[in-house]
């Protein structure tokens, strides 16, 4: 499903450790980290497809989070050059956008991420509220500031202002040509390793 201007919407998913600590997850069969997204179907809302993306990709189920909060409308992005298919009938140049801030409630054992034929992470951890802009491939990094910044006082009321500080102040956050300059070191805890699997697709996408 992709939308006139050649935007697929998307679901993003900002999955919470209580202590305000993010889970953030390797692709398979790549050294790109990231969260949990994916598409929506053309029958789904985004709450249905985060629910759906949340099983397929990490093992969850609705009762294992809470819900506390969204980004209002669409957050964009486009895909690299390299990643563009521009023989398919509607070519796909980016991705559109609701990112979910989710609280896990459940067990760390519940996270499971082989569940499915073509699992989509095979290692995870825990990192600080902020590392994921810094971090995550090049093209997103504006949309992560946008989400994060949206969603952080959704956190800090769960978690408190130490574990979700505010953002830096200047433009390092919104310029990926700036980002690397100010690096935070995660506190990262070892996740559960998923089974090897087969596929995947464009790095990032």
């Amino acid at each position: 499903m992709i939308d006139p201007d050649g935007y697929r919407p998307n679901v993003g998913i900002v999955l919470m450790h209580p202590d305000g600590r993010l889970f953030w997850a390797r692709r398979v069969h790549r050294d790109g980290w990231q969260f949990p997204q994916g598409g929506m179907n053309s029958d789904e809302t985004p709450l249905e497809a985060m629910y759906r993306e949340l099983r397929e990709e990490t093992g969850l189920l609705p009762q294992h989070v809470e819900v506390l909060g969204a980004t209002p409308g669409w957050l964009r992005y486009r895909l690299p050059h390299r990643a563009i298919r521009r023989n398919d009938r509607l070519v796909c140049i980016g991705q559109k956008q609701v990112w979910f801030l989710l609280r896990l409630t459940g067990q760390e054992s519940d996270l499971r991420l082989d569940l499915t034929e073509k699992p989509e992470f095979d290692h995870w951890r825990w990192v600080d509220f902020w590392y994921p802009v810094e971090h995550v491939v090049m093209f997103k990094r504006g949309v992560y500031a946008s989400a994060l910044r949206h969603l952080a006082p959704f956190a800090r009321h769960v978690a408190g202002a130490q574990a979700v500080p505010a953002p830096a102040p200047d433009t390092r956050m919104h310029d990926p040509h700036l980002a690397g300059r100010n690096r935070q070191r995660p506190r990262a805890r070892a996740g559960v390793p998923g089974s090897p699997a087969r596929g995947g697709s464009e790095p990032g996408a």
